[in-house]
C-alpha cells in the first residue's frame, strides 16, 4: 500500500487555522499543491444548460429566528463510499466547530433529483410544519419532533437553538416537500445516497460571514467530484425584505498585496519578490510581483482561505513554504521590543509586595458578582450608570463587574469562617466602571483592599497597614495634633478625615485623602463595616 509521510505537527497546526484542511480532499490537494504535482484549481460557477438558475425565495418572517440563506448545486457528482463518508463527516466537523454546534449556521444537503425549485425558505408555526424526518417512516409536526428527538445522543444537543422560538424555519420545495427543518433535522424524501447525482446545499445561519465560508468549504472540496471538475452550480438567492437578493456562492478570489520588506524582516530572509511568490504558489496562493512597486507582491486569496485576514497571515504561509527549521536563528537579545512593567503594575506589585511583608495573605476572588452583592449587601444605591451589567447572566452569582473590592474579600471571609481567627486578607486588583466618552463604554481601575476578621474590631491593625502602604509609597503623613502641623517635607503627604459611609459603621470609618504637590484627592476609606453588612455575608 503506497503511504505518504506527513508531519503530524505541522499537519495539526494548520487544521486548527484551515477549514479546506478538515476533509481528505482539501489535505490531498493541499498536499500536491504544495509539492508541486498540481496547480491551484480554478473554482468555476457554470449555470445549467437552460440558462435558468434554480432559486430560493426568502421570506421576511426568517427575521425572527434565522436570517440568512445561501446554497449551491453539484451538478453531475459521482459517490462511492469512501466519498461519502468524507462529505458527510466534513458536515460534522464544520458544524462543530465554525458553526458552534450549529447555532451559527446550518448545513443541509438534498438529492436534487428528488426535489423541484424554486425553493423557498419560510418561518412558521410548529403546529404547521409537518413532514417525515430523516430515517424515519412516520410523518410529525415540528412540536412533536422536539419530544421524539428530546433522547438521541445526537440530535437532542440542538433543539435547544429553536425550540422556544414562536416559529421555526423550514425550507420547501415548489410542490411544498419539506427539504428540511434547519438546524434540526433534513426531510427523508430528498436524503442523499450513493446513486445520487446532483445535489443541493442549503446553509442557513444567524451570522453571514460565518454562512458564505462555510458554503464555499462544502462546494469547493467536492466539487473535485463532478464530471466537469471545480465547477459549481450558482443559486440565486431572493431576499427583498433585506435587500440580500445575490448568487451565490462567491468563489472570485480576493485580491490583496503583501510587502517584500515585511515578510523578509519577520522571517530574516533576503527574498526577491519572484522567490517569494514561488513560495506562495505552493502554498495555494496565485502571486505575482507587482507592477507599481518593486516592494509589494499581487496576491489572489483562493475562496478556500478565509482565515487570511493580514499580510502577517500570508507572511507565515512564507515561512512554512520556506521551511521553518532553515529560517535563521538569532539570540533572544535581537528583538524588536524592550520588556519592562507597566508603570500600574509596578505599583500594584509594590503595594502587593509591602502588604504581605506585613503578614497579610493575598486572595483573588472573582471580577464578577452579584448585583445585590455589590450595592445592597453593602448599604449601597445602584444609579444605573456606575455598574457594568452583564446582559444575560448565567446564575445571579455572576451579574456586574464589581465596582469595589470589598464583596469579594467578604465572600473569602465567609468560605473560611472556619479556620481560625483572626484573619487578615488583602487584593490589588482592576474594578470596572461604566464610561459612555469611551469606546468600549467602560474604564477599569486598579484597587487595593484589605479585611480583618477578628473578636474586635481591628480598626487600629488596618490603620496600621495604611500607614505602612503609604510609607513605603514615599507619601508622608499629615496631622492635626498640636505642635506637629506642617512638619513634612515630602512632595506628596496624606491625611483621613472622618466620614459618613452606610457601609461602614456610624462615626467609625474615615476617608483618606493625598496630596500631590498642590492637588489633593480622595483616594480610599476605610472603617468598622455596618452590622447589616456582616449580617448579609454570614459574618455576624
Amino acid at each position: 500500500m503506497p503511504t505518504i509521510a506527513v508531519d503530524k505537527a505541522a499537519l495539526f497546526k494548520e487544521l486548527g487555522r484551515e477549514y479546506d484542511l478538515l476533509c481528505f480532499e482539501g489535505i490531498s490537494l493541499m498536499l500536491n499543491i504544495f509539492l508541486g504535482r498540481k496547480s491551484l484549481p480554478s473554482y468555476r460557477l457554470v449555470p445549467p444548460s437552460n440558462g435558468e438558475l434554480q432559486s430560493i425565495i426568502v421570506h421576511e418572517d426568517t427575521t425572527k429566528i434565522r436570517p440568512y440563506i445561501s446554497g449551491a448545486i453539484l451538478r453531475n457528482i459521482k459517490f462511492n463510499q469512501a466519498r461519502y463518508d468524507s462529505f458527510i463527516a466534513l458536515q460534522d466537523k464544520l458544524h462543530q466547530n465554525l458553526a458552534r454546534q450549529r447555532s451559527l449556521v446550518a448545513i443541509g444537503t438534498h438529492d436534487l433529483d428528488t426535489i423541484q425549485g424554486p425553493f423557498t425558505y419560510e418561518a412558521l408555526p410548529p403546529t404547521e410544519i409537518e413532514f417525515i424526518p430523516l430515517n424515519q417512516t412516520n410523518k410529525m409536526n415540528a412540536q412533536e419532533m422536539m419530544k421524539f428527538y428530546e433522547k438521541d445522543k445526537h440530535l437532542s444537543r440542538y433543539l435547544h437553538i429553536i425550540r422556544d422560538s414562536p416559529v421555526y424555519p423550514i425550507i420547501y420545495d415548489s410542490k411544498r416537500t419539506v427539504c428540511s427543518m434547519p438546524p434540526i433535522i433534513n426531510g427523508n424524501h430528498s436524503k442523499i445516497t450513493l446513486n445520487t447525482r446532483n445535489v443541493f446545499v442549503d446553509v442557513t445561519a444567524t451570522d453571514k460571514t460565518k454562512l458564505e465560508i462555510i458554503c464555499n468549504m462544502m462546494v469547493t472540496m467536492f466539487s473535485q467530484y463532478t464530471d466537469e471538475p471545480f465547477t459549481i452550480e450558482p443559486v440565486k438567492v431572493v431576499s427583498k425584505h433585506n435587500n440580500q437578493t445575490r448568487q451565490v456562492p462567491e468563489l472570485t478570489p480576493r485580491e490583496t498585496q503583501a510587502e517584500v520588506s515585511y515578510i523578509n524582516a519577520c522571517c530574516g530572509l533576503d527574498l526577491l519578490a519572484p522567490d517569494i511568490c514561488k513560495l506562495l504558489n505552493r502554498m495555494g496562493y496565485t502571486s505575482s510581483p507587482s507592477k507599481s512597486s518593486k516592494d509589494l507582491i499581487d496576491i489572489a486569496v483562493p475562496p478556500t482561505r478565509p482565515d487570511v485576514l493580514h499580510q502577517c497571515d500570508i507572511m507565515e504561509d512564507v515561512a512554512i513554504a520556506y521551511g521553518f527549521n532553515k529560517l535563521p536563528r538569532s539570540f533572544p537579545t535581537k528583538s524588536g521590543t524592550v520588556a519592562q512593567p507597566l508603570v500600574i503594575n509596578k505599583l500594584a506589585d509594590i503595594v502587593r509586595v509591602e502588604a504581605a511583608m506585613a503578614g497579610w495573605s493575598e486572595v483573588m476572588p472573582l471580577i464578577l458578582c452579584s448585583h445585590d452583592e455589590n450595592f445592597a449587601w453593602l448599604n449601597r444605591k445602584d444609579d444605573g450608570k456606575t455598574a457594568v451589567k452583564l446582559a444575560n447572566p448565567k446564575t445571579l452569582e455572576y451579574q456586574v463587574v464589581r465596582t469595589s473590592l470589598l464583596p469579594g474579600l467578604l465572600k473569602t471571609i465567609r468560605e473560611n469562617k472556619h479556620h481560625s481567627v483572626p484573619m487578615k486578607i488583602f487584593e490589588v486588583s482592576d474594578v470596572a466602571f461604566k464610561e459612555p466618552t469611551r469606546e468600549r463604554k467602560s474604564r477599569n481601575e486598579r484597587h487595593f483592599a484589605a479585611a480583618w476578621y477578628g473578636k474586635s474590631s481591628g480598626f487600629e491593625i488596618v490603620h496600621g497597614l495604611l500607614d505602612r502602604v503609604m510609607l513605603m509609597l514615599k507619601s508622608a503623613f499629615i496631622t492635626s495634633e498640636k505642635g506637629l502641623e506642617g512638619k513634612t517635607d515630602a512632595y506628596t503627604s496624606y491625611w483621613i478625615e472622618e466620614v459618613d459611609d452606610p457601609t461602614f459603621f456610624p462615626g467609625h470609618a474615615a476617608s483618606i485623602y493625598v496630596k500631590a504637590g498642590d492637588k489633593a484627592q480622595k483616594v480610599g476609606v476605610f472603617g468598622i463595616l455596618h452590622p447589616t453588612a456582616l449580617e448579609k455575608f454570614d459574618l455576624r
